[in-house]
């Protein structure tokens, strides 16, 4: 009799089981971006070449394309991607929420980052440098910035990089996006804007000034994925290498960055790793 119990609630156990959603290395299929059939993806809207939202609602720039390929890649056509405005103060707690599925939007890989975000990638390594007013002809280092006004963005580790990892004793001044900081740098409240080379091209295509042409860092940008989302990642790195074995990246790069004067890599980063 004990064991025809045993046998009954075994096979119950089993039965109820099965009827639960499959568990992967990220959680439930819910939680990861694997298998999704609609994407909402978290961009910037206001650098040029990277991140950019048209008058009409749209966005454009290389970030727009490389997430468009890898939802293309992860089964969603573009017409069931969403494209959100997510600005760097905003990242973490947007994938915490679940207001964005994903973050493309230089969106650099860091340990303090990897605490709260899963990180696919990196699908791009840019390098920080940094851009001054064309009569700033006393800064040609990241020395040189001793004692000037740099800018902070809310939210970005560049700053960071200069004063606390360089030990350069610059002035910080908080401003809300990099678009912010080049108009205060235009109207004398900064002396450099220093964060990622991209960033910085975009920018310096369309306004007066120059790059020092001294890059001090490797910046990895990741695709920023709900924390746990070990399955959603794997799928990701298996695109972005798709997107630079089949040229795609090259081509994007290109695109956007080419009359830039950087020296743009279109072959494929090393990953980091799911975790």
């Amino acid at each position: 009799m004990r064991a025809t119990r045993v046998i009954a609630a075994a096979a119950a156990f089993l039965a109820a089981a099965a009827g639960l959603p499959a568990c992967g290395l990220g959680g439930t299929e819910e939680e990861t971006v694997a298998g999704k059939d609609s994407l909402v993806i978290g961009v910037k809207a206001d650098q040029p070449a990277l991140g950019v939202k048209r008058q009409d609602g749209t966005y454009e720039g290389f970030d727009v394309d490389v997430a468009t390929y890898i939802a293309g890649r992860l089964g969603v056509p573009e017409d069931r991607i969403t494209f959100r405005t997510t600005n760097s103060s905003v990242r973490e707690e947007a994938l915490a929420k679940g207001t964005v599925d994903m973050i493309v939007a230089t969106y650099s890989i860091t340990a303090r980052r990897k605490m709260k975000v899963t990180f696919a990638g990196p699908y791009y390594v840019a390098h920080q440098d940094t851009f001054v007013r064309a009569d700033a002809t006393s800064i040609n280092d990241v020395r040189d910035l001793k004692g000037k006004r740099i800018c902070e963005v809310t939210g970005s580790n560049s700053w960071r990089r200069v004063i606390e990892e360089r030990k350069v004793a610059a002035q910080p001044v908080t401003v809300g996006t990099y678009g912010a900081c080049m108009d205060a740098l235009a109207a004398g409240r900064l002396d450099a804007v220093s964060t990622d080379d991209l960033i910085l091209a975009g920018f310096a295509a369309g306004r007066p000034g120059r790059m020092i042409n001294a890059p001090f860092t490797d910046e990895k940008y990741g695709v920023g994925l709900k924390k746990g989302d070990l399955k959603g990642c794997e799928v990701v790195n298996r695109a972005i290498t798709s997107m630079y074995q089949d040229g795609t990246a090259a081509r994007l790069l290109n695109k956007w960055f080419g009359d830039s004067g950087l020296k743009l890599n279109p072959h494929v980063p090393q990953f980091e790793g799911c975790t």
